[in-house]
C-alpha cells in the first residue's frame, strides 16, 4: 500500500471513528480488501459495516456488565457435586437458572452452613442473567452495606436507586458478619426497593430466626423478611464442607507422592 493509500486509510479511519463506529475502523484494510475481493455491492457493504458493528458492540456491552456486575472468578456450575450435600433442592436451583424468576420479580434464597457451593450457586445465575443482556450486580453484604454506610445523604440515594433498579441483586453471605441495626435499615431499605419490582438473590449461613444476632437491636427484622420471603423461593443446603473435603483431598494426595 503506496503512502497516499494509507495516509486516506487513516484519515477514513478516523472519520468513521468520529460517527461512533468502532470495530470497522480498527480492521478497515482488511475490510477494504475483502470487499473488493468479493466484489460486495452498496447494499452488501453497508449490511457488512451494520453486522461488524453490531458484533462489537454486543461484545463490549457483555464486557461492560460483566465488569460492573462484581462476579469476578466462579466455578461452572457443570463442576458442582450434586451428591456432597446431605440436602439440596436441585430443581429449584435448576428453575433459576433458567432465569424465569426474573420475570416474576421471585427472590431466591440460598440458606447452610459454610462452604457448600452456595456463592458458586449465585454466580452461575447471576452469570448466565448476564448473558441474557440483564444488568446484573453481585455484592457481598458487608461490601454492600459499607457502600451505603459511608455515603452523603445524596450518595446514598444514588446508591439505593442503583441497587433498587438493576435487573438483578445478588447479596452473598448474609450472616457472616454481626452488623448495627443502621445496617438492617439500610438492607430493608434495599429490599422494599425491590419488592414486588425487581428479583434478589440472597445467600446466608443463618436461620432466619438467628438473624437478630446479625443485626443485634434493629427493629425492621420481621418486616424485612416479610418483604425478603414473600414471594421467594428458599433452599437449605445441607451438610459438610466441601472446601475442607477438597482440602483434606489435597494433602491426602501429596501425602501419597513423598
Amino acid at each position: 500500500m503506496t503512502t497516499a493509500m494509507t495516509m486516506t486509510s487513516n484519515n477514513l479511519s478516523t472519520q468513521l471513528r468520529q460517527i461512533g463506529l468502532c470495530a470497522v475502523p480498527a480492521q478497515l484494510d482488511d475490510f477494504i480488501a475483502h470487499a473488493t475481493k468479493g466484489r460486495w455491492s452498496a447494499h452488501q457493504i453497508l449490511e457488512q459495516v451494520v453486522k461488524t458493528e453490531a458484533s462489537e458492540r454486543s461484545r463490549r456491552s457483555l464486557q461492560r456488565r460483566l465488569r460492573m456486575s462484581g462476579i469476578k472468578t466462579f466455578k461452572p456450575i457443570a463442576d458442582f457435586d450434586w451428591s456432597w450435600p446431605t440436602k439440596i433442592e436441585r430443581d429449584i436451583v435448576e428453575r433459576a437458572l433458567t432465569l424465569d424468576f426474573l420475570s416474576e420479580a421471585r427472590n431466591l434464597v440460598l440458606a447452610g452452613p459454610n462452604g457448600l457451593g452456595k456463592t458458586m450457586i449465585a454466580k452461575n445465575i447471576c452469570h448466565a442473567a448476564v448473558l441474557a443482556g440483564h444488568s446484573v450486580l453481585f455484592r457481598s453484604a458487608p461490601v454492600l452495606l459499607e457502600d451505603l454506610h459511608r455515603q452523603s445523604p445524596e450518595g446514598r440515594r444514588r446508591k439505593l436507586r442503583t441497587y433498587a433498579n438493576v435487573d438483578l441483586l445478588c447479596i452473598d453471605e448474609v450472616g457472616y458478619l454481626s452488623f448495627d441495626d443502621k445496617a438492617a435499615d439500610l438492607l430493608y431499605e434495599v429490599v422494599n426497593r425491590r419488592y414486588e419490582r425487581k428479583p434478589v438473590i440472597l445467600t446466608t449461613n443463618r436461620p432466619f430466626k438467628e438473624w437478630n444476632e446479625v443485626f443485634p437491636n434493629a427493629t425492621c427484622i420481621i418486616t424485612l423478611l416479610d418483604r425478603l420471603l414473600h414471594h421467594a423461593d428458599v433452599t437449605a443446603v445441607e451438610g459438610n464442607s466441601y472446601r475442607v473435603r477438597e482440602s483434606e483431598l489435597e494433602t491426602a494426595a501429596r501425602r501419597r507422592k513423598k
